[in-house]
């Protein structure tokens, strides 16, 4: 699988969001984030996931 957006223009856009998920949850998001947890990492892009997804749902 590859990591490539498939709208190259969205990409500031989700960094934004990972970022203010992350700082809301408390992880400390960085340009390294090797020393994060997996467990603070799946917490981020969960949250943006499961927002992504409400966002969809209200909108139908």
């Amino acid at each position: 699988m590859s990591n490539k957006a498939l709208v190259p223009e969205s990409k500031l856009g989700l960094n934004r969001f990972k970022n203010e998920v992350a700082q809301e949850l408390g992880v400390p998001f960085s340009d390294y984030n090797g020393d994060l947890t997996s467990r603070q990492c799946g917490s981020v892009g969960g949250e943006m996931v499961k927002r992504m997804v409400e966002e969809y749902e209200s909108r139908l």
